[in-house]
């Protein structure tokens, strides 16, 4: 197959693109407009592959768009391009309704008239994939329940409001136009080659550096961690296996208290940098808690027991592993850490994190 990936200079793009080039025989095309969050380097591994091509293409750019798939022909589009930092959602929502919605319009309408001139075979097997977030489910109350697939829809920031409606976007494009599309909803994705403005990557960067771990609030909301190779490989199995105008939900297996999350890194860091900054006694004295987010969901949590009934996917970490693996990447790669942190990143995290309540 030749396949399209937009973000795939992004955390999970990164990960979708690494996964086809090490594992198939399929060409790639990454597009990818590189704001703050793309980056290149993610891609190091795989650049020279004769079978992996790269457009530096912003996805609102509908011409630029029609080009492209004239040249390249595809036969799957996995869309991953996507602005997807809540916090930056809340001080500047215009960037996400922009790339999340008007960006999947195009991308759709590009899309559908390519699909509409193709032959009868190619008509059959080409696929739309879109990837999105169970945050569109909003949070759940009852420690019991579960994401599924049928969850009615309830996103609490701009973010997440606008991933359901690029959500409904692509299921209209389906209904109305027959775009054979399937769709997937994941929870907290982690891993190698993670923006150092998320949690994980985050706490393990401010640890090793001597400054503060933030914390929302008590640190009591609950996420499910899902290992970011994990997820690549869910997300191939579902472009390749999924029935048409399918959706699936891909969980980690991984509930998590974010505090439990920030002191099990400290708890590896103290067995793997047992070498701490000047002045830090135990990374856990790091931990500060800062006032908490607009409208943050207390807990999210996805039944997966659909796709590995369907299509037999499971995760093959757990967190304790995944987890592992994680600290020891950011430990073993810090030429990429160092590059990655400009001084817009600096910013950010100073604007974000200066009111500690601790």
């Amino acid at each position: 197959m030749k396949v399209i990936v937009t973000g795939g200079a992004g955390f999970i793009g990164s990960a979708v693109v690494r996964h086809m080039i090490n594992n198939t025989t399929h060409k790639v095309l990454n597009i990818d407009k590189l704001t703050y969050a793309g980056n290149l380097e993610s891609l190091g591994s795989i650049e020279n592959s004769t079978r992996y091509h790269f457009s530096h293409t912003d996805i609102c750019d509908r011409s630029a768009l029609d080009k492209i798939f004239f040249e390249f022909q595809p036969d799957a589009i996995m869309h991953l391009a996507a602005e997807s930092h809540v916090d930056r959602s809340i001080t500047g929502s215009a960037t996400f309704i922009e790339t999340n919605i008007i960006g999947t319009y195009q991308l759709l309408e590009v899309t559908r008239h390519y699909w509409n001139q193709l032959d009868i075979d190619k008509k059959q097997v080409f696929r739309f994939h879109h990837i999105s977030t169970d945050e569109v489910y909003g949070d759940l109350d009852d420690t019991n329940d579960l994401f599924l697939e049928t969850t009615p829809y309830a996103p609490s920031s701009p973010y997440s409001a606008s991933k359901a409606s690029s959500d409904h976007l692509v299921r209209a494009w389906h209904r109305t136009y027959g775009l054979p599309i399937v769709l997937t909803n994941c929870s907290n994705n982690y891993g190698p080659f993670h923006f150092p403005e998320k949690l994980i990557p985050l706490v393990i960067l401010n640890a090793l550096a001597g400054k503060a771990l933030p914390v929302y609030g008590n640190g009591a909301q609950i996420r499910d961690w899902l290992y970011v190779e994990d997820h690549a490989r869910a997300l191939y199995q579902v472009l390749t296996e999924a029935k048409v105008g399918e959706t699936y939900n891909i969980g980690g297996h991984n509930e998590q208290k974010n505090i439990d999350v920030v002191k099990a890194i400290c708890r590896l860091l103290e067995e793997l940098a047992p070498n701490k900054p000047q002045g830090v006694k135990n990374y856990e004295d790091l931990i500060c808690y800062v006032a908490d987010r607009p409208g943050h969901d207390l807990r999210y949590a996805i039944d997966a027991s659909k796709i590995k009934q369907d299509l037999g996917w499971i995760p093959q970490e757990s967190f304790e592993t995944g987890l592992r693996k994680t600290v020891a990447w950011y430990l073993a790669n810090q030429e990429w850490v160092q590059h990655i942190q400009s001084g817009e990143y600096q910013n950010w995290i100073q604007q974000q994190y200066d009111s500690t309540t601790d």
